[in-house]
């Protein structure tokens, strides 16, 4: 239950900094401070649900994209997110599709290390004062 709740936190911690950096750095991409944290956890949640959603009509009807199934998912989400909450707006399609590349890339590295290196440490760490605690 620990690691779903600390996987649930790193996704939208990553995504947040996704966010916040292609509103910092696309031109085009407008972030509303009232939704931005609403724009965060749609985008997470559409995330989430989409992933998986989109690969499995890939592998069945499109075999030859999988590659590219966690950039068009994160195109999905954007929309979603732009769609439920005023907090984020893209404009021109080139913005999406840039806006698309750097949250995927931002979100799949954050991901990564987010869980490798800061939450599996602090697991690690819990488990073993828990142990010692057993000991003691």
């Amino acid at each position: 239950m620990i690691r779903l709740l600390a996987n649930v936190a790193a996704n939208l911690v990553g995504s947040a900094v996704a966010l916040l950096l292609a509103g910092w750095l696309i031109p085009g991409v407008t972030l509303r401070v009232g939704g931005f944290l609403i724009a965060v956890v749609v985008f997470t949640i559409a995330q989430a649900i989409l992933a998986p959603f989109v690969f499995n009509l890939a592998r069945r009807y499109a075999s030859a994209i999988l590659g590219g199934i966690g950039i068009v998912s994160t195109l999905l989400a954007l929309v979603v997110a732009t769609l439920v909450s005023g907090g984020l707006v893209i404009t021109g399609f080139s913005t999406w599709l840039v806006t698309a590349l750097l949250v995927w890339l931002v979100t799949a590295l954050g991901g990564w290390v987010l869980m490798a290196y800061v939450v599996d440490r602090w697991l690690d760490k819990r488990k073993a004062a828990k142990h010692a605690a057993r000991a003691a």
